[in-house]
Formats: structure tokens, sequence, C-alpha cells
């Protein structure tokens, strides 16, 4: 099994990670919007955003003071091929 894809299905078992990606998917923004939409403090909102980072599914890039975070699309893409091709896996189980 792919490491990166357990990487990024850990960082999915999150509600608040979750919602933080969904808010994502929708443009590329920084903490300071996305704080407003959620009921999480600014450090939980942090600590999340450093982990969806660092797992490779987002990207963060500073511009002036700011540090915007986007979502890669790639990467989702990848994750729902990989589902696909387990759903897809033929039965080759020994029968009695």
């Amino acid at each position: 099994m792919d490491k990166k894809m357990v990487e990024y299905f850990k960082v999915l078992s999150d509600s608040n990670r979750l919602e933080i990606i969904e808010l994502l998917l929708k443009g590329e923004t920084c903490g300071c919007t996305l704080i407003d939409k959620l009921p999480i403090s600014q450090p939980t909102l942090s600590y999340h955003l450093k982990t969806i980072t660092e797992s490779g599914l987002a990207t963060a890039r500073r511009e002036g003071n700011w540090i915007k975070h986007y979502i890669d699309k790639n990467i989702i893409n990848d994750m729902i091929e990989f589902l696909e091709k387990l759903r897809d896996v033929e039965d080759t189980q020994c029968s009695l």
C-alpha cells in the first residue's frame, strides 16, 4: 500500500481538517478568512493547517504578510483513483 495514501486518508479522518479542506477546495485563502467560518481557535486552526500542508494535500505560500493555502486537486484525484482501484479489486479469495 502506498504510504502517502495512508497519510492523506489520515488527514481526512479528522472532522476539523475535513472541514478546512472543504473550504480550501473553494479557493486559495489564508487562515484569517478560515477562522471566521470554523468553530475552532486560531491555534487549533494553525495546527490543522500545518498537518494538512505537511501531508502534501495543501501548499502554503507567502504573499506579503499573509500565508495563503490551497489544496492540490491532483492529489484529491489520485485519492479518488486509489479508491476506485480498491473498489474494483477482484475477489481472489480461496473458495472451499
